[in-house]
C-alpha cells in the first residue's frame, strides 16, 4: 500500500496527491496536521527515506527560523521539533513498503511509484 503524508494547504503536495490519483495505484492519504506522527513513526519513515532529520526539516519556515535555526541540535532532538511542530516536515512523502521519497520535485513521485 502506499501512503501519502499530506497537507491540503500545500501546493506541492496538492500536485503529489494529483500525482497519485492519476496513477491507478491505490494509496492512502495521512494528513499529518490533523493526524501527527509519533517519534518512533518519524524515525522510521526518515529510515525509509534514508535522510538525515535535518534533511526533511523545512527550514524555511517561520518556526524553524525563530526557534530553532542557529541551535546545535542532535538527530533525536530534531524529531522531536518535527512531532511537536508537524508543519516542520518536508511534504509531500509517499511511502510504499519500505522506502519513501520526498516528492519535491513532484517528478520524484512519479519515478518512484513505477
Amino acid at each position: 500500500m502506499i501512503t501519502i503524508y499530506h497537507n491540503p494547504r500545500c501546493s506541492k503536495s496538492r500536485q503529489g496527491l494529483e500525482v497519485l490519483k492519476e496513477s491507478g495505484e491505490d494509496f492512502e492519504i495521512r494528513e499529518y496536521l490533523k493526524e501527527p506522527v509519533t517519534e518512533e513513526e518519524l524515525s522510521e519513515l526518515l529510515e525509509k527515506l534514508s535522510m538525515a532529520p535535518i534533511e526533511l526539516v523545512r527550514t524555511e519556515e517561520k518556526i524553524w527560523k525563530e526557534n530553532y535555526k542557529n541551535k546545535d541540535l542532535s538527530d533525536r532532538e530534531l524529531i522531536r521539533v518535527m512531532v511537536e511542530n508537524p508543519k516542520l516536515i518536508q511534504r509531500p512523502v509517499v511511502v510504499k513498503d519500505n522506502s519513501a521519497v520526498v516528492g519535491r520535485p513532484v517528478s520524484n513521485i512519479s519515478e518512484f511509484i513505477h
